[in-house]
């Protein structure tokens, strides 16, 4: 944008110098008035081609020949930086896009965060952290230049995800996941439908700002819901109640040095770890990890869908589709996965 803006005051500059000569050089030629002079020196510049303000002598003529060779010269430059200037903006928005597409198509597994909000920010920091590949869809066109100046190596889509279009744009077919987090309940709502009827099998995480919208997105396909409101309550007055667990929690799971991590991993029915009790796996010793819980899924007669094992004890069998809960540094978590799908 600098070089653009030489170009226009370079410009500028010259047309003000004509005018200025050319208004000059009628008082003094002809010995018009001042608005006479800037008058015929404007219709000159511009080579409207009206007629002589008064009759010209021969040095005025000759003056004003030159005005007008001033004036071409200054319209020529001047269409020549407004044709750069749209062309270029226009192929800066088209390889930017299409170097998103490119990133986009390489993607899989990947999650979409609608939005680029507040909220939005948070969740791309928090997925840069966990080393996730992710796609921004983002509709506000300042908020989109915020984020690609502060992260250019994001994929961003400029464009808006209640339409069908954008969504197909970020991959979602070959997405594991969507994070819904729009400034209004209205849009999160929309994206939820038209996510869910695009893939059905999608996790989609939607954020609520009123209570009353809770239950309508998970009508609408969200698998969880957030709301703000409710969490921040939760979190106030936890620090107040248990101030410790909550600062070790922030740690375990924000920590910018990375020092430890809470993770999950799912058990595939080839890991070499189904079937298995814990204490024939011996993932503390093999990885140095912290199991703090698993998750089994019921069967289905069942009630409860799932059940929470939580500090599991040594003859806790692991089956295919239970997801364990991990606690430990990044490397150790890598060597676990690893292990669980070699």
């Amino acid at each position: 944008m600098r070089r653009y803006s030489t170009r226009f005051i370079g410009t500028a500059l010259f047309f003000t110098s004509i005018l200025l000569i050319g208004t000059f050089g009628y008082v003094w030629i002809e010995r018009w008035s001042w608005g006479d002079a800037a008058y015929m020196t404007v219709i000159t510049l511009t080579a409207v081609g009206y007629d002589e303000i008064h009759p010209l002598s021969t040095q005025g003529r000759a003056f004003t020949s030159l005005i007008l060779l001033g004036g071409i010269t200054g319209l020529g430059l001047w269409f020549a930086f407004l044709t750069s200037f749209i062309v270029e903006l226009d192929l800066a928005n088209t390889f930017r896009r299409r170097k998103t597409q490119k990133q986009v198509k390489k993607m899989k597994n990947h999650v979409i965060v609608c939005g680029a909000g507040r909220t939005g920010s948070q969740v791309v920091e928090e997925l840069l952290m966990a080393g996730e590949s992710f796609v921004v869809i983002e509709r506000d066109p300042e908020k989109a230049k915020q984020l690609q100046d502060l992260l250019p190596d994001v994929a961003l889509i400029e464009g808006d995800a209640t339409v069908d279009h954008f969504l197909e744009e970020a991959g979602i077919q070959r997405a594991r996941g969507l994070i819904a987090c729009l400034s209004a309940d209205t849009d999160n709502l929309f994206v939820c439908l038209s996510a869910r009827d695009q893939k059905s099998d999608l996790e989609i995480v939607a954020r609520a700002y009123e209570e009353e919208t809770v239950p309508k997105l998970y009508r609408a396909g969200a698998n969880h819901v957030v709301s703000p409101n409710a969490s921040g309550a939760i979190r106030m007055a936890s620090f107040m109640l248990r101030p410790v667990v909550v600062s070790f929690l922030d740690v375990a799971t924000r920590s910018q040095d990375l020092t430890l991590r809470m993770e999950q991993e799912t058990v595939s029915e080839s890991s070499p770890l189904a079937g298995k009790p814990l204490s024939d796996i011996k993932l503390p010793q093999y990885t140095g990890l912290i199991v703090i819980g698993i998750r089994k899924k019921n069967p289905p007669e069942a009630e409860e869908e799932f059940t929470y094992v939580f500090n599991p004890q040594a003859e806790t069998r692991l089956d295919p589709g239970d997801i364990m809960i991990v606690l430990g540094k990044p490397e150790q978590i890598d060597k676990l996965r690893k292990f669980v799908n070699p």
